[in-house]
C-alpha cells in the first residue's frame, strides 16, 4: 500500500553537516517522509553546475523509519539529478533546498547552488523551494526561517507549482514582520574583488563587493521586502526568454 505521507527531498549547497540543512530536515520531518541527498562539503556558488568530467560517488549516511540520508561528492544539481533518476522509488511531493547561510535575493539567484538545486527539481516537475537566511554566521538563529518554511512548504504541498517554476524564499535576520510575494530586484554586484598578496608575495583576489540596487524604491521587489523585515517569496522560472524584447528582435530581420 502506498505511503500516504508526503515524500520530501531535501538538499543544500553548504554541505550535509551545515546547521541550515539539519534545521530544515527537522522541520520537513514534521510534514512527511524525508529523503536527503546533499553534498559532502561546501558547494556554494555552483548555480546549476553538473559534474560531467568525473564520476559521482554517493554513500548512505542514515536509514531509519521515515528518514533516509545520502551524501554525494557532486554539486547540488548533481544531488537532485541523481536522487530523482536513481534513488527515489516515487516522485517526491516536494523538494526543499537550504537553509542557505546567507541571502540569495536579487541577482544572487543566478549564482546560488541552493537555488540551482530547486530549479533542477522544477525541471522534474517536482514542486521545489529554495530557502535562505540573510545571516552568514554558521550558528545563526534559524527560528524565524523555520516558521516561514512551515507556512510556505505546507502551502506548496497543498497547491503545487507549475512545471518549470520554483520559489526562491529569502528571510531577513531577526524578527520577521510577515511573508511578502515579491519580484526579483534588478541590479548587479560591483567592486567584486579585493586584491592582495599571499604568503610569498604573489597577487591574489578575494571575492567581495556590494550590491548595486537599480530599483531601490520598488516595494514589490525582494530587496525592499528584506530591508523592511519581510520574508520574500519570488517565483522563478527556467524559461529565460526576454519576452519584452522578443517581438522587437524579430523586427531586426536577421
Amino acid at each position: 500500500m502506498r505511503n500516504k505521507k508526503p515524500l520530501i527531498l531535501v538538499t543544500n549547497d553548504d554541505g550535509y553537516q551545515a546547521k541550515g540543512i539539519v534545521t530544515l530536515i527537522e522541520t520537513m520531518r514534521e510534514l512527511g517522509e524525508v529523503i536527503v541527498f546533499a553534498p559532502h562539503t561546501h558547494r556554494s556558488g555552483m548555480a546549476g553546475a553538473i559534474s560531467a568530467e568525473h564520476a559521482i560517488r554517493t554513500w548512505l549516511h542514515t536509514k531509519e523509519e521515515g528518514f533516509t540520508m545520502y551524501v554525494c561528492n557532486g554539486t547540488p544539481a548533481d544531488c537532485v539529478k541523481l536522487a530523482l533518476n536513481e534513488f527515489v522509488d516515487r516522485k517526491p511531493d516536494l523538494l526543499v533546498s537550504g537553509i542557505n547561510h546567507g541571502s540569495n535575493a536579487a541577482i544572487s539567484v543566478i549564482y546560488s547552488g541552493t537555488v540551482g538545486a530547486a530549479v533542477e527539481g522544477s525541471l522534474f516537475d517536482v514542486p521545489s523551494i529554495a530557502y535562505s537566511l540573510c545571516d552568514f554566521y554558521p550558528d545563526a538563529d534559524f527560528s524565524e526561517v523555520v516558521r516561514v518554511a512551515r507556512v510556505v512548504s505546507r502551502k506548496v504541498l497543498e497547491k503545487g507549482l507549475p512545471r518549470g517554476v520554483s520559489l526562491n524564499v529569502n528571510v531577513p535576520k531577526g524578527k520577521v514582520r510577515g511573508i511578502k510575494v515579491a519580484t526579483q530586484t534588478p541590479g548587479k554586484w560591483v567592486n567584486e574583488y579585493y586584491r592582495t598578496k599571499d604568503g610569498i608575495g604573489r597577487e591574489v583576489f578575494w571575492m567581495t563587493g556590494q550590491f548595486d540596487n537599480w530599483d531601490k524604491d520598488n516595494e514589490e521587489n525582494d530587496e525592499w521586502a528584506l530591508a523592511n523585515g519581510y520574508a520574500a517569496v519570488v517565483p522563478i522560472t527556467t524559461d529565460m526568454t526576454a519576452y519584452d524584447f522578443y517581438s522587437r528582435l524579430k523586427e531586426w530581420e536577421l
